[in-house]
């Protein structure tokens, strides 16, 4: 599948997508965002959280790198920016097949550990209030996923 482009006009039409998102999201699942600082990851978390039923504020991890919230299913968010080296051992690898849903904030600073299989979402600024989401689903799984999420 090819990546898919979505223009948004505010940070509640950037949750209300990730929202969406969230509700068809299954235990395992990987969502890997990129972006530029302020562009709006951690916004999007916070509607993947509201769309897992998570009523506890989420804020970024960046000094404590994994925060776990409890909804419909557990959220692992992780913020990798800080870490000194991509392979240091913080069994990543054990969130990505539990089960809950894994978010990854700057995940391309531990791309040898990622699944294979995986949504990446990257947040561009786009104009003065707009940001553009470009979704790359890899694998089967994450294809249907964006189907049945752009379809609606």
């Amino acid at each position: 599948m090819e990546q898919l482009e979505l223009i948004v006009h505010s940070p509640k039409e950037t949750k209300e997508i990730a929202r969406r998102l969230a509700e068809q999201l299954e235990p395992g699942m990987v969502i890997a965002l990129e972006g530029d600082l302020g562009a709006g990851k951690t916004t999007f978390t916070k509607g993947i959280a509201e769309g897992l039923g998570i009523t506890q504020n989420v804020n970024s991890p960046t000094f404590t790198i994994i925060k776990q919230y409890e909804g419909r299913l557990p959220l692992y968010h992780m913020d990798v920016y800080r870490l000194e080296d991509e392979w240091e051992d913080l069994g990543f690898d054990e969130y990505f097949a539990g089960d809950g849903v894994t978010v990854v904030e700057w995940a391309h600073l531990i791309a040898g550990q990622l699944p294979n299989e995986r949504l990446t979402v990257h947040l561009y600024h786009h104009g003065d209030s707009e940001r553009k989401l470009v979704f790359e689903p890899l694998g089967q799984r994450y294809e249907q996923l964006c189907k049945e999420i752009f379809a609606s």
